[in-house]
């Protein structure tokens, strides 16, 4: 098994968080991982991914030319990775920043209005949450288990009144 992810989006959107989870998620779960984020010198609104490699063998490289899971956060980031995406793979989307549809045929497309299931929510910083969980949901790469372990780490203490929000968030696609 070898499955490799591209997150993308821009910052504060939580592109690199929900790579975070799920290498931390994967590596609790005694698997191979590379992590690799790359942003703009800006703090929020400039671009920001990452790419995800999980595997149950040795990962020789962090690097990756196409995505398994590619997810859009924003119109930029679909414009200039859908291509990115393997045949037969599966291009996330959120619908509430992406105004265009997905060109490609050949791939599964899943559109998630993320933002605005946040807000209705009452977190409208939980867009990433809700992705987490689609994409947990979608590929079974780690066991949401492992994840709420992981949530339950980064929601602690200060940000410990953030938890129940986030976790809501997470269980709202999962299931």
């Amino acid at each position: 098994m070898k499955s490799k992810m591209f997150f993308a989006g821009s910052g504060g959107q939580g592109t690199l968080a929900i790579g975070q989870m799920i290498a931390k998620a994967a590596m609790d779960e005694g698997k191979e991982v590379t992590w690799l984020p790359s942003y703009g010198p800006e703090m929020r609104g400039g671009t920001a991914n990452c790419t995800v490699v999980v595997s149950d063998k040795p990962i020789s490289c962090p690097l990756i030319n196409e995505a398994d899971v590619l997810l859009a956060m924003n119109l930029p980031s679909l414009l200039k990775f859908e291509s990115m995406v393997a045949p037969g793979g599966l291009l996330i989307v959120n619908s509430s920043l992406v105004p265009e549809k997905p060109k490609r045929t050949d791939i599964r497309v899943l559109e998630i209005p993320a933002n605005e299931k946040a807000i209705e929510l009452g977190n409208d910083r939980a867009a990433n949450m809700i992705i987490l969980g689609a994409i947990v949901r979608e590929t079974g790469i780690v066991n949401p288990d492992t994840v709420y372990h992981q949530l339950e780490k980064m929601f602690s203490g200060r940000k410990a009144s953030f938890l129940p929000g986030n976790i809501k968030a997470f269980e709202l696609y999962l299931k």
